[in-house]
């Protein structure tokens, strides 16, 4: 079954025992990020973490960069439905309070879910040569180790090769997928294409797709009914600015690592409850 057009999966699990396949495999991928960055994720490393043959990881993924986008799709999805759980439970909270409860989950998820504070909803750009990577406090090496090719008919550590193997029984066969270059994991800019220089990489930078606009998008779904006009103008370019400058500034906060610099948390807080007051009701 093929995925939506804009989804970075190569094809969408069908049957249960896919689904939680996919879903070990995005766990070990945030797992791993949190624990060593996203310079040196690897899909060979996702593989072995998840439990999962590596042609199971390209059944779904191109790649590395594939594989965090979907978990920086997932990470919005799980936000989304966690800001809404938390104005669910407050029925009668004003327009300030559910400001408030839009950047308390964000903080709260930035604290606690695995890999969140380098891939929220972007995926990170390789860093430039002797930086740190955004959010990491020390520099990682100067790119990312491609995956061992496999021997031919087989992959590191066993289990498919390249074109994939069977893999469960009654799932679909894979598709030809390349792993053994080693090229899924290169970066844009890494032995030719494109530069990446953004904090956020993705969907195009700055147009309707560009990652802040589809969290200021879902957000302006969220607090509709504390908006006074949540399809006008004004209220979707003050969400998408409000969007924007948090997410320098809790940049600026977490620079430490959590629970963040709570000084600067309050002044984020203040921020968004003054620039978003002429757009809010109440």
């Amino acid at each position: 079954m093929p995925p939506p057009p804009s989804s970075p999966l190569r094809r969408a699990p069908v049957q249960r025992r896919s689904a939680e396949r996919l879903a070990r495999i995005l766990d070990a991928c945030a797992q791993l990020i949190e624990e060593a960055g996203y310079e040196k994720l690897s899909t060979r490393d996702v593989a072995v973490r998840a439990g999962v043959p590596i042609g199971s990881v390209y059944r779904f993924f191109s790649g590395k960069r594939a594989m965090a986008a979907a978990l920086a799709h997932r990470n919005l999805d799980r936000y989304a439905e966690r800001v809404a759980a938390r104005l669910a439970g407050r029925p009668g909270l004003d327009a300030y309070g559910a400001v408030d409860c839009v950047l308390d989950e964000y903080i709260a998820m930035r604290c606690t879910v695995p890999g969140f504070a380098l891939v929220d909803f972007g995926v990170p750009g390789p860093a430039p040569l002797g930086a740190p990577a955004p959010g990491s406090a020390a520099a990682p090496p100067p790119g990312p180790a491609p995956d061992p090719a496999p021997a031919p008919g087989g992959s590191p550590g066993g289990g498919e090769g390249p074109g994939g193997g069977a893999g469960e029984p009654g799932e679909e066969p894979d598709e030809g997928s390349g792993e053994g270059s080693g090229e899924g994991d290169r970066e844009p800019g890494e032995g030719g294409g494109e530069p990446v220089g953004a904090h956020h990489t993705g969907p195009r930078r700055g147009g309707p797709d560009d990652v802040n606009h589809l969290v200021a998008d879902r957000i302006r779904g969220l607090l509709a009914g504390h908006l006074r006009h949540p399809r006008g103008d004004m209220a979707r370019r003050k969400i998408l600015v409000a969007v924007e400058a948090t997410d320098a500034l809790l940049r600026l906060a977490f620079r430490a690592g959590p629970p963040g610099d709570p000084e600067l948390i309050a002044e984020t807080r203040a921020l968004l409850r003054a620039y978003l007051a002429p757009v809010l009701r109440g």
